[in-house]
């Protein structure tokens, strides 16, 4: 019988933080090994919990929630996520502008099958979040990665952005708070990119998953609110701020200029009705947690949980010889530099399965995200206090005497 093979479609679609590495984890842990996973953004298995108002509200609407519902969502969740782009200074934006997905993951791969033709080109960061970079690939387009510079904070290099756009060339990504480096960025960056997107024509895709994930005292700036001239397209949802990934709820607000994009947004209203619409009851959730307390706001702040684990994570990497680390002002990763040459590190894949056979630890190396040299990895810093500081020190033994063979 001959082979059924995978279409030729995803011969180059990677999404290394659910690959081998993961599946050597799930194999120790048949053999009874105990994994502290540091791999993934997801909360609840560390005690971060969803508030228990947004899950009681769910539950009280469960028996409305049997039938479709608009193809782009709850006229009161997509109410709710309006009046948010009006808190976040995004400009005449109507229940319309919004679709609301099975999570922003669907929205990503929807927004690129939409827009793409075989050998466009978007510009996406390098690091990146991997999806970004797999749904271009997969819509037959070409992920053509700029430079996010260590040296300054982790912003994007806006002279090689502008170097790297031809004539292909549709659309760029951002990624504000920035997976997996952690970065925020100012205002005036965020106006550098605009200026950019002004001058070559291009959409801009701006991921906002983590924008109440901040540190410091540092306020995010929506990218919308910043241009109407240009076709912005924000993507946000539940699953970080209010610790709900596994309702898989996200939406995107279309804003700017939308009488230039009538056909795109015709074509991304087709593909909401062609999967019918999003998961109803889960759409219940978003007009309580976006009206709601916000507790996410005490998590972050000083004394706050989620701060207090960025700033263990952070010292203790730093705190290892050969191992450096940008303080991360936002999100829920590190994403620490390893000395190549002391640690002789030619495939960074390698060293992190090797520090998951030895120390019982899941991270993600760092060319998963589409970074080019095997210098990084991604660190989640969602463990209880004590169980990252025994993470850490678990890491640090681990370098203290690891040279790749």
């Amino acid at each position: 019988m001959q082979e059924i093979r995978k279409s030729d479609k995803l011969a180059n679609v990677f999404y290394d933080l659910r690959g081998p590495v993961l599946q050597a984890a799930k194999r120790m842990e048949e053999e009874g090994h105990r994994i502290l996973k540091l791999n993934i953004g997801n909360p609840k298995p560390f005690g971060l919990d969803a508030p228990e108002e947004i899950i009681q509200d769910v539950i009280h609407n469960l028996p409305d929630s049997e039938g479709y519902s608009d193809s782009k969502g709850l006229f009161s969740a997509r109410k709710a996520i309006m009046q948010y782009a009006q808190q976040k200074h995004i400009a005449n934006v109507g229940i319309e502008d919004i679709i609301i997905g099975n999570g922003v993951s669907e929205l990503i791969v929807a927004s690129m099958q939409g827009l793409l033709n075989n050998g466009d080109e978007v510009l996406v960061p390098a690091p990146d979040y991997p999806l970004w970079t797999g749904a271009v690939v997969l819509a037959g387009g070409r992920a053509v990665h700029y430079v996010c510079d260590e040296q300054s904070e982790w912003y994007p290099d806006l002279d090689d952005m502008r170097a790297k756009i031809t004539n292909r060339t549709r659309a760029m990504v951002l990624i504000n708070p920035n997976n997996p480096t952690g970065a925020v960025y100012p205002t005036e960056l965020l106006l550098g990119m605009l200026e950019i997107a002004r001058e070559f024509n291009l959409i801009v895709f701006s991921d906002e998953i983590y924008d109440k994930i901040i540190f410091d005292g540092i306020t995010h700036t929506s990218t919308a609110s910043l241009a109407d001239d240009l076709l912005i397209i924000t993507f946000n949802g539940l699953s970080k701020n209010y610790r709900l990934a596994g309702f898989r709820s996200g939406w995107m607000i279309i804003s700017g200029a939308r009488h230039k994009a009538r056909d795109y947004i015709e074509g991304l209203e087709m593909l909401a009705s062609m999967r019918l619409c999003a998961n109803v009851p889960a759409m219940y959730a978003i007009q309580t947690a976006l009206g709601g307390y916000q507790s996410i706001d005490d998590l972050v702040a000083e004394g706050g949980r989620i701060r207090q684990q960025r700033d263990i994570a952070w010292e203790a990497l730093n705190s290892i010889p050969g191992v450096s680390c940008v303080k991360p002002k936002g999100a829920l990763y590190c994403f620490p530099k390893m000395d190549k040459d002391k640690f002789n590190i030619l495939d960074d894949e390698r060293m992190v399965l090797d520090l998951l056979e030895q120390q019982k630890i899941l991270i993600v190396h760092g060319t998963a995200f589409n970074w080019k040299s095997p210098d990084h990895f991604r660190v989640v810093f969602l463990p209880r206090p004590e169980d990252l500081t025994l993470a850490m020190s678990r890491i640090d033994q681990f370098f203290r005497g690891y040279v790749q063979a």
